[in-house]
C-alpha cells in the first residue's frame, strides 16, 4: 500500500515538474492529464486566476480539477501510455464550466504533492527535488464542511524547502442576511480549540469598488473602470466594522482607454489614426478612418491656405501664437467641468493645424492632393506659416526652408505622404500630453524625454504614445471621478511613468497607490464592500496558523458544489 503510494507521489511530481519546464519554454496550450480523472492547468502570466478572491500568494499555480472526457475512445486505454500525456481528449461542453473533483479525491492529491515536495521522503527516488508553484485542488463541496478548495504551498529558504503551508477553503450559500454570519468572538474560540491557543491577533480587510458611478455637477457619467480601494487594520471591533480612518488604504486602478464619454476621448481618437498610419507605414496598406465632417480634407486644407494668403497679404507674417486659429475639439457631450480637465491647447502652430484638418482625410489619393496644395502654397511664397522649435518632422524641414525661397524637391509617392503626416500628427499629441503632464506639474519634461524622444524610430514613437494616452486616462478618471487634487496625481504618475519606462502598453495592469481613506471615504461610505474579511492568527515563524473568515459579492468558486452553493 505504501509502495503504491510512493509511486503515486513520484509520478504527480513528474508531472508536475515536466509542466513547470515545459512553461519555461512556452505557454501550455492544453491542459494535461493525470491518472485518468485530474486535469492539471499551470496558471500565471496574464491568465486570471480563479483563486484571486481570497489568495494572493505567487502568480504561478498549479489548478487541479475533474477531467472531462471525450465519449469517442477509452481515455483508460491512452492513460496506459504515459502519465504525461496532453489531456487532448478532454472535451468540455462550450457551455459548461470547471468541474471539481471530491473532497477525498483532493485530500489524497494533496497527501502525494507535500509528500513529493517533502526533502526528506528520500525512498520516493525522484532525483533532485525542485520546488514546485503552489497548487491549489477544485473540491465539489461534498463534505460538511462544503470544501471548495484545497491547496498547498512550498516554503523555502534559499532552494530549499522547509515547510509546506496548507489551505483549506470552504463555503456557505448565499445571503442577504447577516443575523447567518458568525460572532467574532466565536471565530476566535473555534481558532483557539483547533490550533489549541490562548493568544490570537485579528486583522482585518475590506474591499470597496470606486467606479460604478461618479457625480460631476448636474451629470452622472458612469465609467467601465476597475477603480477599488483596499483597507487594512487591526485589532478589529467587530464582524463587518466600518474600517477607522486611521486604517492602511491601497488604490487599485485599471482601465482601457477608448470610452467615448472620456474628456480625453478626442485625443483617443486622433492616436488611433496614428495607430492606423504606422500599421500602413509597415505594411503599405493603410486603414483610412471614416470622414469626421462632411467637407472633404482636400477642401478644409485649400481654405485654410487661403485664410493665411489672405492674413500675409494683408498684413506681414505674424508670429503671434494668439492670433493663430484655434481649432476646437469635438469632445464627447459632457459637462463643461469634466472638459476642464483637459482642456484644447491655444497654441498649435501651422503643422499642428495641417493635422487637424487632414485628420479627416479618407484615402491616399486625398493625402497627395492635401500635401500638393501645401507644398505648391509654400513654393510659390504664398503663405509663410509659424511653426515651433524643435520640429523634425520633413514638413517642418520644408517650411523652414521656404523661409530662404529654395526647396527641396519632394516627391509625392510610395510611404513618403503617409510618413509626413504621421510625423506632424505625432508632434501634435506629444505636445498635446507635455502640456498636460508638465501644465499640472505632475512630470517635467526631462522626466517625460523616453515618451517624446524622436531618436527611435516612428513605428517605436507611437508606442510610447501610446503609454502616455493610457497615464493620462488613468489621471484624468482619478481627477473626475475621485476628485484627486496634485498631492495624489504626482505619485500615481510617478508611478506609472516608472512602469512604462519598462514595461510594454498592458491596460490590464493594476497601479497601486498608498492613500488615506479619508481621501475616498465619502465615495464608500454608504455603499456595501465587495470583500470584508477577518484574519485570525496565532503562533510565529513556520509555528504560524491563520483562520480567515470572509464575506463577498463573488463567489470563492466558479465551480458548481454539490449543495449548489457558492458564496461564502
Amino acid at each position: 500500500m505504501a509502495a503504491a503510494r510512493w509511486r503515486a507521489a513520484a509520478a504527480l511530481y513528474g508531472q508536475l515538474r515536466r509542466i513547470y519546464e515545459e512553461a519555461g519554454r512556452s505557454t501550455p496550450e492544453h491542459p494535461y492529464l493525470f491518472e485518468t480523472d485530474v486535469e492539471i492547468c499551470l496558471i500565471g502570466g496574464s491568465h486570471k486566476s480563479p483563486i484571486r478572491g481570497f489568495w494572493n500568494g505567487k502568480s504561478m499555480i498549479y489548478i487541479l480539477q475533474k477531467a472531462r472526457h471525450n465519449e469517442e475512445g477509452d481515455p483508460m486505454e491512452k492513460s496506459k501510455t504515459d502519465h504525461a500525456i496532453y489531456a487532448s481528449e478532454l472535451s468540455p461542453k462550450e457551455s459548461s464550466g470547471p468541474v471539481a473533483l471530491s473532497v477525498s479525491r483532493a485530500k489524497q492529491l494533496i497527501s502525494l504533492y507535500t509528500m513529493a515536495q517533502n526533502p526528506n521522503m528520500t525512498h520516493l527516488q525522484i532525483g533532485e527535488l525542485v520546488v514546485l508553484p503552489p497548487l491549489w485542488i477544485r473540491c465539489d463541496g461534498s463534505d460538511p464542511e462544503h470544501t471548495c478548495w484545497l491547496g498547498a504551498e512550498p516554503l523555502k529558504a534559499g532552494n530549499k524547502i522547509t515547510g509546506i503551508n496548507l489551505y483549506m477553503v470552504t463555503c456557505d450559500s448565499p445571503t442577504s442576511n447577516k443575523t447567518n454570519f458568525a460572532n467574532l468572538e466565536e471565530l476566535k474560540m473555534a481558532h483557539k480549540m483547533t490550533h489549541h491557543t490562548s493568544n490570537v491577533m485579528t486583522k482585518g480587510f475590506v474591499q470597496y469598488e470606486l467606479s460604478r458611478a461618479a457625480a460631476v455637477g448636474d451629470t452622472i457619467v458612469r465609467y467601465e473602470r476597475n477603480i477599488y480601494v483596499d483597507i487594512t487594520w487591526n485589532p478589529i471591533d467587530k464582524i463587518l466594522q466600518t474600517p477607522p480612518l486611521i486604517s492602511a488604504a491601497t488604490l487599485n486602478i485599471a482601465l482601457e482607454s477608448g470610452d467615448p464619454r472620456s474628456p480625453v476621448y478626442q485625443l483617443y481618437k486622433e492616436l488611433q489614426f496614428l495607430l492606423a498610419l504606422a500599421e500602413g507605414l509597415k505594411t503599405g496598406v493603410t486603414e483610412w478612418p471614416q470622414p469626421l465632417q462632411s467637407d472633404s480634407a482636400v477642401k478644409l486644407v485649400q481654405e485654410f491656405l487661403t485664410d493665411l494668403k489672405k492674413k500675409l497679404d494683408g498684413c506681414c507674417i505674424s508670429g503671434n501664437k494668439n492670433e493663430t486659429e484655434k481649432i476646437k475639439c469635438d469632445t464627447a457631450a459632457v459637462d463643461s467641468s469634466i472638459k476642464s480637465v483637459f482642456s484644447e491647447r491655444e497654441d498649435l502652430d501651422f503643422a499642428e493645424q495641417l493635422w487637424c484638418k487632414m485628420r479627416s482625410v479618407s484615402s491616399y489619393q486625398e493625402l497627395i492632393d492635401c500635401f500638393t496644395l501645401i507644398i505648391k502654397s509654400l513654393e510659390h511664397g504664398e503663405i509663410q506659416p509659424w511653426i515651433h522649435q524643435g520640429s523634425s518632422s520633413l514638413l517642418s524641414k520644408l517650411i523652414q526652408q521656404s523661409y530662404h525661397g529654395k526647396m527641396e524637391v519632394i516627391s509625392l509617392d510610395g510611404i513618403t505622404p503617409v510618413q509626413m503626416l504621421l510625423e506632424i500628427g505625432l508632434d501634435k499629441v506629444k505636445k498635446d500630453y507635455v502640456n498636460f503632464f508638465v501644465g499640472q506639474e505632475l512630470a517635467t519634461l526631462t522626466y517625460l524625454d523616453y515618451f517624446i524622444s524622436t531618436s527611435v524610430d516612428l513605428q517605436e514613437q507611437v508606442h510610447r504614445v501610446q503609454k502616455l494616452h493610457h497615464m493620462l486616462e488613468i489621471m484624468v478618471s482619478c481627477t473626475v471621478l475621485l476628485e484627486f487634487k496634485h498631492e495624489n496625481l504626482f505619485p500615481l504618475t510617478q508611478i506609472c511613468i516608472k512602469y512604462y519606462k519598462e514595461n510594454p502598453l498592458n491596460e490590464k495592469h493594476v497601479f497601486q497607490l498608498p492613500i488615506r481613506p479619508a481621501l475616498v471615504k465619502k465615495f464608500y461610505r454608504n455603499d456595501q464592500p465587495e470583500v470584508w474579511k477577518v484574519d485570525i492568527s496565532s503562533g510565529h515563524g513556520l509555528q504560524k496558523v491563520r483562520t480567515t473568515w470572509q464575506v463577498s459579492t463573488n463567489p470563492p468558486a466558479e465551480h458548481k458544489l454539490s449543495n449548489n452553493t457558492v458564496y461564502l
